[in-house]
């Protein structure tokens, strides 16, 4: 038997009011595609709603805490302020031990968790 869902996923609200926020990658990217032409390591930011489902995707530069804010911004810009985001910290991916060290460096990071907090307070995101 299935566990009741958490209200910000079944109370009525506009899209990306509530949602959830992943990374996926990383991806070689080219900004020009000629020869000799050099590729450089991107992710994707990856903006759930927990209303519609829908999902909304920015590219990131890297892992860290300007790169998710950017993101973060234009994301706001393009679909409005939201009252709440979930993240699950990371501990969902999949891959080599090194790259998942990495990740929890960054996410422990001082510098990184202050950047982060206080965009969103300045913004009134829980």
């Amino acid at each position: 038997m299935m566990s009741d869902l958490p209200s910000s996923r079944i109370s009525p609200a506009s899209a990306f009011m509530r949602g959830g926020v992943d990374y996926a990658g990383p991806f070689q990217i080219k900004i020009i595609k000629d020869r000799g032409s050099k590729s450089f390591k991107s992710y994707i930011a990856l903006f759930v709603c927990f209303t519609t489902r829908a999902i909304h995707l920015e590219l990131v530069t890297d892992l860290s805490a300007d790169a998710f804010i950017a993101a973060l911004k234009r994301f706001i810009f393009r679909r409005g302020k939201c009252s709440g985001i979930y993240s699950d910290c990371g501990y969902n991916f999949v891959g080599a031990k090194r790259k998942l060290m990495e990740f929890e460096k960054l996410a422990k990071s001082d510098n990184y968790n202050q950047n982060v907090c206080k965009f969103l307070t300045d913004n009134g995101i829980k």
